[in-house]
């Protein structure tokens, strides 16, 4: 198992920008941002990488944990450590929310898996969920993907993109092969949790900077149309 810590700087914000979610506008003080790379074949098979943030109010740095599968052995051992970074945010960090986006499609696949190894553990049980692809679209009436709204939001990529298809082949060959992880260049295992981490990094831009780009779409379109 690959795990990975990291601690990434937060210029000052005004929270006035944030996200206004049951009219408060400093949950991402009581939140996770969560995003999962998984392989899917007609059922959720595993995790690839799970990867989760938190911002840290003292420190003023997004605190990212990562784990990634090098094996299927690892497979099972990737939700012993998920369920036991969910239940450490929720009693020694107050964490009560979750942001994702799209999330349905994470959260249904890391429910299956939890039901299938019997870990008695749901994430929406624990967490109340916003999901900003749904928050975007009740602003805006229409529908957006993560990297173009990254482009709306003025997020620059330090990592590459990666499409679905690829990561699926991955992470395949690394639960049929338990060499293969060891002939994988520290390239491509570094450009894979770039990927999963700037996600994660992404969520929370955009969840702090959200008024001052989706309100000031909205007072733009309002004077053009006047």
């Amino acid at each position: 198992m690959i795990t990975r810590e990291n601690k990434i700087y937060i210029d000052k914000f005004d929270c006035e920008f944030s996200l206004n979610f049951n009219n408060k506008k400093d949950l991402y003080k009581d939140a996770l941002f969560f995003d999962l790379e998984h392989y899917v074949y007609k059922k959720p098979i595993c995790i690839g990488v799970f990867g989760c943030s938190y911002y840290d109010e003292n420190g003023k740095t997004l605190n990212v944990t990562q784990y990634m599968i090098e094996n299927n052995n690892d497979s099972y051992d990737i939700l012993i450590l998920a369920k036991n970074y969910f239940n450490n945010m929720i009693k020694n960090y107050n964490k009560k929310y979750i942001v994702t986006f799209s999330g349905n499609n994470d959260f249904t696949v890391i429910n299956y898996l939890f039901q299938k190894y019997k870990f008695n553990f749901k994430v929406e049980d624990y967490f109340i969920s916003i999901d900003l692809q749904k928050e975007y679209e009740k602003a805006k009436k229409t529908s957006i993907g993560l990297k173009t709204l990254e482009k709306n939001f003025e997020i620059i990529r330090s990592s590459e993109l990666i499409s679905g298809a690829n990561l699926a082949k991955t992470f395949n060959k690394i639960i049929k092969d338990k060499d293969y992880i060891n002939r994988m260049p520290e390239k491509k295992k570094e450009k894979i949790l770039l990927y999963n981490q700037q996600d994660v990094v992404s969520l929370f831009q955009i969840y702090i900077n959200w008024d001052k780009f989706i309100m000031c779409e909205k007072e733009n379109n309002k004077v053009i149309e006047d």
